[in-house]
């Protein structure tokens, strides 16, 4: 196994690829967690990522709010900085309604997460909401290094996907000043030629 795929280095290197930001604080991301359960787990992830050469540092995490609407727009708020999140799962995970609200912004976000099984030994739990389909990863410093830089990857991707235009059929594109704004969005198998 190459050492260079998992340092910290490879990390800022997928960052800069995928978003074209050359931070040295690395990976940006969101601690979503069970605060009544886990809480020595995310002060666990928080002391992790103040390591020399993590490459990678938290900018937040799930906290209890009295307020509802101004707790949900602080995390939304939060989520939306970072350039991913973590949800750290335990025993309790699938009974937390907060987990659940979190994990939505995330998804409405379009921030890629993975879900990191938190505790040796015992059963830990996906939150409501994660697919059946989805791993959780362990904790270990090489295994999440592999998770943010899929993540980064992949969100670089998908992004790529996204921003490709159909071309219309006649050639020009949407740019074009001759192209309409109907033009454009006209649906090719549907659009009707006149004349």
């Amino acid at each position: 196994m190459n050492p260079d795929r998992r340092s910290p280095d490879r990390l800022l290197a997928c960052l800069e690829q995928s978003t074209g930001s050359s931070r040295k604080d690395g990976v940006r991301v969101f601690v979503i967690f069970d605060t009544e359960h886990d809480r020595d787990l995310y002060a666990l992830l928080h002391a992790q990522s103040n390591s020399p050469g993590c490459g990678f540092s938290v900018i937040g995490g799930s906290k209890i709010s009295s307020d509802i609407e101004v707790g949900r727009e602080r995390v939304r708020s939060q989520i939306r900085e970072a350039d991913q999140a973590i949800v750290i799962c335990g025993e309790h995970t699938d009974a937390s309604a907060s987990i659940h609200n979190e994990l939505l912004i995330a998804i409405e976000e379009k921030r890629p997460y993975f879900l990191l099984w938190g505790r040796r030994g015992v059963m830990c739990t996906k939150p409501i909401g994660a697919t059946r389909a989805e791993g959780m990863y362990g904790w270990s410093r090489q295994i999440m290094h592999d998770q943010i830089a899929f993540n980064l990857r992949q969100s670089s991707t998908d992004s790529e996907a996204r921003s490709l235009r159909r071309v219309p059929r006649d050639g020009r594109m949407p740019s074009d000043p001759a192209v309409t704004r109907d033009e454009a969005s006209a649906d090719p198998t549907t659009a009707h030629s006149v004349g």
